[in-house]
């Protein structure tokens, strides 16, 4: 098993007394809450935690993006992942991911990314993300094109990245007379490429097609509800295209909180983990699933099951639900390796901030994970998976 470190970047100066006279976190908290020399320490800070694990021996490091919010302060990822780029030696940066379709020039962020890739040696990996529904209020992109100009923006950077330029590229949203990519990606034929997904069956289906076989990623579910996603996602690869989907093929995110004991780990954790989902993550309904924003069938699948980003969230819930891994080094390790057995993911994402967590405890976090938990993870592969009977009968 693969395992990441993932930084979502918040606000965590934001004065929440203030905060909670808003809605939300989102699109319209007012940014004269932020105050720029606290962001000055914020992004320093975090760079540090993100190039600690890259130093500890994390596969990987994960960024995302998020516009304005108090959430994850990285409006662009790709300065982020700039940043690590020189300052990591051998870890993957993952930009989990970039939402393509959100922008009138999607080919812009595919040399980005590219430049990123070949000054790492080939070390990027690309999320292909639609974008939470806040972010088309934030940007005033239509949302009931998101899923076709998804696709498209898809289409143009992968010829893009493979195709010899220049040539012309006439879409229903994007109309390039000349696309000629200069620089190419290192990766031959490009960097791989992750779908993290609120669980949209359509995003499930496009993934999983045999032309592309990406990398599906599921987070803030209910472990039984995760199951179901991802199960989703092989029965799809097996009943619909005919082909038993790999452990690499799937992955898992979730908050997770160590500490020398359990109860130690729930003290610390507990307000931060709250503030978490109820103060950072939290969206009202209609900027969770802006109209058109996903099909009748997602929008009643996708709601049902992320009940926990509509606030009220307690940490007692949260880890009964296996929405998040809190607990000693001994618990931690027996809980992902149970839910190995049951998913079999190839790669774990460790959310190792959350909310406002001390810089301290999160230092702690992360070497206590790369310590005690990493070295007994990175041994599971598809032997301790139990399987999953679809994809097991087309295997065979």
């Amino acid at each position: 098993m693969k395992a990441f470190m993932f930084h979502l970047m918040p606000y965590a100066a934001l004065d929440m007394e203030e905060r909670g006279r808003h809605p939300s976190a989102w699109v319209t908290l007012p940014n004269s809450l932020y105050d720029p020399k606290n962001g000055h320490q914020l992004y320093n800070r975090y760079l540090d935690e993100l190039e600690l694990a890259a130093e500890l021996g994390f596969d990987g490091v994960a960024v995302n993006e998020h516009h304005q919010n108090a959430y994850g302060l990285m409006p662009s990822p790709v300065v982020v992942a700039s940043s690590l780029a020189r300052r990591t030696e051998n870890c993957k940066l993952a930009i989990l991911g970039n939402a393509f379709a959100l922008r009138e020039h999607p080919l812009t962020l595919a040399e980005e990314h590219a430049m990123i890739d070949c000054i790492t040696g080939g070390r990027l990996i690309t999320g292909f993300v639609r974008g939470i529904g806040a972010e088309f209020y934030s940007l005033a992109a239509n949302p009931t094109l998101s899923h076709e100009r998804h696709i498209e923006a898809h289409d143009l950077i992968i010829r893009a990245w493979t195709e010899t330029g220049p040539f012309a590229f006439e879409g229903k949203h994007y109309h390039f007379e000349y696309v000629n990519m200069w620089p190419r990606p290192y990766q031959d034929p490009h960097p791989p490429i992750w779908c993290p997904s609120l669980g949209s069956t359509e995003t499930i289906e496009w993934a999983a097609h045999p032309d592309r076989k990406y990398v599906y990623a599921q987070n803030y579910s209910a472990f039984t509800n995760v199951c179901k996603f991802l199960d989703q996602y092989r029965e799809v690869a097996a009943t619909q295209y005919g082909y038993a989907a790999s452990s690499d093929q799937i992955a898992w995110t979730a908050p997770v909180y160590v500490a020398e004991t359990d109860e130690q780990a729930v003290a610390e954790a507990t307000e931060h983990m709250e503030t978490l989902f109820n103060k950072f993550l939290y969206l009202p309904f209609e900027k969770l699933f802006p109209p058109g924003y996903l099909s009748m069938q997602s929008y009643k699948r996708v709601a049902a099951h992320k009940k926990n980003i509509m606030g009220g969230a307690k940490m007692e819930t949260l880890m009964e639900t296996g929405v998040v891994i809190v607990g000693s080094p001994e618990t931690v390790r027996r809980k992902i390796t149970e839910c190995h057995e049951v998913l079999g993911f190839g790669t774990f994402v460790a959310l190792l901030h959350f909310g406002t967590l001390p810089a301290d405890w999160t230092v702690k976090n992360i070497r206590l994970f790369a310590d005690e938990v990493l070295p007994a993870i990175r041994p599971l592969s598809d032997r301790e998976y139990r399987g999953f009977e679809p994809a097991l009968a087309v295997a065979k």
